[in-house]
């Protein structure tokens, strides 16, 4: 067989120039997609890391109250299948209210759509998370919702590995960290302005 100096192939099927091109049109794509696609993981990873966290903190007050706290207590009790029931409630009560968005979107209303769609993925995300703090230790007493929960957990952990280690991520990361600071900065300076004209004002009345 005769072989074409490319390497192995045959001549008459020059295989090599289609190899090249595929290497380029996956370093384009590449280069087009990464981008967006970190964008998504930064979005979805920043919303996790403030957002999230602020929603728990708030639940974390709210169950401070007596009537949650019993309520709460209560659930830690259930046997593991209505634990899962419990869990899974969120889900199901919301599914309305996504419907109701949808339809308000789908007649024209976008804002009023889009308003109740982020209430209520925002609402579910909250009461989610709380309910599944709460319950998780009775949950993983079933084993296929702790392997299930290990698979979840592991597979996000190694995106955003990933995702951190890019270049596109790490500037990102640098610029929301900078925007944080300086957001802290102006809301520290107007608490001390805002601190001295109250006492100000608290001087002038005494003298007055």
């Amino acid at each position: 067989m005769i072989l074409d100096v490319a390497g192995s192939n045959p001549v008459g099927r020059p295989i090599a120039p289609f190899l090249i091109y595929d290497g380029a049109m996956r370093a384009i794509l590449k280069r087009v997609l990464t981008p967006p696609l970190v964008l998504i993981a930064a979005a979805l990873i920043l919303l996790e890391e403030t957002l999230i966290k602020w929603l728990q903190r708030l639940m974390a007050r709210l169950a401070a109250l007596p009537l949650i706290a019993t309520l709460e207590e209560r659930a830690r009790r259930l046997p593991p299948y209505p634990a899962m029931i419990l869990f899974l409630l969120p889900g199901a009560v919301l599914l309305p209210v996504k419907l109701a968005a949808l339809w308000l979107l789908a007649n024209g209303h976008e804002v009023w759509g889009t308003t109740v769609f982020i209430a209520g993925k925002l609402a579910g995300t909250a009461v989610g998370a709380r309910i599944y703090l709460v319950l998780r230790p009775t949950l993983v007493t079933l084993n296929w919702f702790a392997r299930v929960e290990a698979w979840v957990f592991g597979w996000r952990d190694r995106i955003y590995a990933r995702v951190k280690a890019m270049p596109a991520w790490q500037r990102a990361a640098a610029g929301v960290a900078a925007a944080k600071a300086w957001l802290r900065a102006q809301l520290a300076r107007r608490r001390g302005w805002l601190a001295r004209r109250f006492a100000a004002a608290r001087r002038q009345v005494r003298r007055g």
